[in-house]
Order: C-alpha cells, then structure tokens, then sequence
C-alpha cells in the first residue's frame, strides 16, 4: 500500500483545512485509517482514526474541530479541520493498518509522506 497525503498549507488562525490521503496499491476497503502529526521538537502524535466500518476515534484536542473520514470508492481517506489554531502547525501524516488499535498505537506498517499545516496567529 502506498499513501499519498496532501490538501496541507498555510492558513490563518480560525480557518480549515482538508487532507486528504490517496492509496494506491491495495484498497483501503478494509484498512483502519489514521491521521498523525509531528510538530518541531516533538514527538509524533496521534489525531484520528476511522476503521474500515467508520467508526471514529479522536485525540481529546481534536475532538469538535476535526473531522475524519473515508471514501473508500476514491480509496481515499479525509481529515477536516475547523477552528485552526497556531499549535496546529506540524506536519501530517496519514497511516494505515490491518488493525485500528495498532493504528490508534501508531504501530503501523504503512506511512503517507506527510504534508505541511502551518497556522498562522
């Protein structure tokens, strides 16, 4: 499986964003999906995660301002975010697994290559 994010770039603080991730390779029909960020200095965190099904699972300081979900005729999975804030600035990457605690855990096999939110005050 390949994964292609993008939809990344500089917006305002209060304005939205929307990644998305492409998959290639394999479908993502039956993928737990995830979205993870890494700010400078810090360590990768987890934002999202939406199974095969479309359950969804956020991290407490997304909850109400990001949206995930998935399209899985487009192979695509989706991160909304609203009500941007300047320590949403990092880059992001989207992640896939056979199982969605491993992705939840960030212990996947599959990464996208990141792309670049920079929110500005």
């Amino acid at each position: 499986v390949q994964l292609q994010a993008s939809g990344g770039g500089l917006v305002q603080a209060g304005g939205s964003l929307r990644l998305s991730c492409a998959a290639s390779g394999r479908t993502l029909i039956s993928f737990p999906m995830g979205w993870f960020r890494q700010a400078p200095g810090k360590e990768r965190e987890f934002v999202a995660a939406i199974s095969w099904s479309g359950s969804t699972n956020y991290a407490d300081s997304e909850k109400g301002r990001f949206t995930i979900s998935r399209d899985n005729a487009k192979n695509t999975v989706y991160l909304q975010m609203n009500s941007l804030k300047p320590e949403d600035t990092a880059v992001y990457y989207c992640a896939a697994e056979f199982d969605l605690v491993r992705v939840r855990t960030g212990d996947v096999n599959f990464w996208g290559q990141g792309t670049q939110v920079t929110v500005s005050s």
